[in-house]
């Protein structure tokens, strides 16, 4: 890879917009379970916009190098889970608040990238002639590309993406033990389980509704 071919600029933007994406993910759990009276995000600061409270070596670091020079289409990854006592929130207010608190992250992504594509598209930026403009555009973008990702990718239900524990609470709501327990089996080998999904056509089922969501808010 050549660098003195890349647009440093585009670079720190899709990895600003990467980390909006990753990070407040996370912050987004933290506070919905905050408001379900779990001070243990907070206590811990993890509710702060600092990314250095937020970054995972592996999933912030390591893992978006690594697609970034081999040119991967976007760049993918996570930052550390935010701390949820979900036992103290289930006990006060029931499974629905555990869904909340699983799905908050998603809604977050998924609201976020619906917002950015109402004002790229609601003509504010005009011709969008002037450099900046095309910088900020440029931005957008890639904010929403990331969110979009991001937000479909952690509905999968297998753990320990957030659909699975929505899922399992959904399920627990109903009376249903047999697929909360079937995850909990099987949540050791949850990350091989992706990779070998994403490493076969399975992972159409991810890209399939990625690309649709995406063409809706990009055109």
């Amino acid at each position: 890879m050549n660098f003195s071919d890349q647009n440093m600029s585009a670079i720190f933007l899709k990895v600003f917009a990467f980390l909006i994406a990753i990070i407040g993910h996370e912050i987004m759990h933290g506070y919905v379970a905050f408001r379900y009276g779990d001070d243990t995000a907070k206590k811990m600061g993890r509710l702060s916009i600092n990314p250095l409270k937020h970054i995972d070596p592996v999933g912030s670091i390591l893992i978006p190098l690594i697609l970034f020079f081999v040119q991967a289409p976007f760049l993918f990854g996570w930052a550390k889970p935010v701390p949820v006592n979900m036992n103290l929130i289930i006990q006060r207010w029931g499974y629905g608040a555990g869904i909340a608190v699983s799905l908050a992250g998603v809604a977050y992504n998924l609201i976020l990238a619906l917002m950015i594509s109402g004002i790229l598209f609601s003509g504010v930026f005009g011709s969008a002639s002037e450099g900046w403009m095309q910088i900020l555009i440029l931005f957008f973008v890639q904010l929403i590309i990331y969110n979009v990702v991001l937000g479909i990718f952690n509905l999968w239900p297998i753990p320990p993406l957030d659909g699975s524990q929505a899922l399992s609470f959904l399920c627990l709501k109903m009376g249903i033990q047999g697929i909360p327990k079937f995850f909990y089996q099987i949540s050791p080998y949850g990350m091989i389980i992706l990779l070998i999904i994403l490493a076969t056509p399975l992972s159409q089922v991810f890209f399939y509704p990625t690309q649709f969501l995406l063409r809706f808010l990009l055109t």
